[in-house]
């Protein structure tokens, strides 16, 4: 729950700051993508999704910065991909909406 929290935290506030920025009309759209993802991952609601979704538009956005085409720290931009990427593979954890509509996942690695 915690990294779902951090994670959601900083792609809106990042996401608000990148808008009011003044950047090209694709680099908003990535951000209110990346900022409506954040919303679902805050809520644990289609995590996976969401996750990969704000992946692809921070990776982007990251990929403009690198290109000079907006200004801004790359670094900071990449490391919140990596967050989200991360959720995506970890998925939404017990404190969630996931979790109480699709139930828990449990690995079982007993002996058969």
């Amino acid at each position: 729950m915690l990294l779902r929290v951090l994670t959601g935290a900083a792609l809106i506030h990042f996401g608000i700051t990148g808008i009011l920025e003044g950047t090209p009309p694709l680099i908003i759209a990535l951000h209110v993508i990346g900022g409506a993802a954040a919303i679902f991952l805050l809520l644990g609601l289609f995590t996976p999704l969401a996750g990969a979704l704000a992946a692809m538009a921070k990776t982007g956005i990251a990929a403009a910065r690198l290109a000079s085409y907006c200004s801004g720290d790359p670094w900071v931009t990449l490391a919140e991909a990596i967050l989200a990427a991360s959720l995506a593979m970890i998925g939404p954890g017990a404190w969630s909406i996931d979790a109480r509509l699709f139930g828990r996942k449990h690995i079982d690695l007993s002996d058969r």
